[in-house]
């Protein structure tokens, strides 16, 4: 019996564990953000950043990504919306051709990689300091899907308001009743 409780108690756990998935971009990573970044003095720190993306281009050994930063929940997934300030503008560069049809404009990103300096690039008129991150791990999130709609029907015999109804064409008890 007491053989069958030791398995019990060292079998559940595993079992129960192997339901749970874990982010692919889950860990611990110092709290740096881009706009910190834009110093200098973080260069070769290891960081987790993601955002929304604002560009993706593909050059010939790597592709380049433009993010407009926000923060990241516990998963790695980032915080949009009008709750959530952005934390600043940074590219992510990674080795390999990421197509610009998937990763496009407005889609949640998340990157793991070093802080590697930074690149002065324009925002209209304006000179903006990118802090440039060379990605080792890139993470696409995929599009949530949009809830579902429930609609309301109503059912009546096709007589005012609702048959039999309470009210009638004369206002209340002047229409078809039940008797009691």
């Amino acid at each position: 019996m007491s053989y069958a409780r030791f398995a019990v108690a060292l079998f559940l756990p595993l079992a129960l564990s192997a339901c749970a998935t874990m982010s692919p971009v889950a860990g611990n990573f110092p709290p740096i953000t881009p706009h910190q970044a834009q110093s200098g003095a973080e260069n070769g720190k290891l960081v987790r950043w993601g955002g929304e993306l604002i560009q993706a281009e593909p050059e010939a050994q790597q592709t380049c990504f433009t993010v407009l930063g926000f923060p990241l929940n516990s998963e790695g997934r980032p915080v949009l919306g009008r709750q959530a300030a952005d934390v600043g503008r940074f590219l992510a560069c990674a080795p390999g051709f990421y197509d610009p049809t998937l990763y496009a404009a407005g889609r949640e990103v998340t990157f793991i990689g070093t802080i590697q300096g930074i690149v002065v690039k324009k925002v209209g008129g304006f000179e903006y300091p990118y802090p440039r991150l060379s990605a080792s791990q890139v993470y696409l999130w995929p599009v949530p899907e949009p809830e579902p709609r429930m609609s309301t029907v109503v059912v009546s015999g096709g007589w005012g308001w609702g048959w039999p109804g309470y009210y009638g064409p004369f206002g209340p008890r002047f229409g078809w009743m039940y008797p009691w």
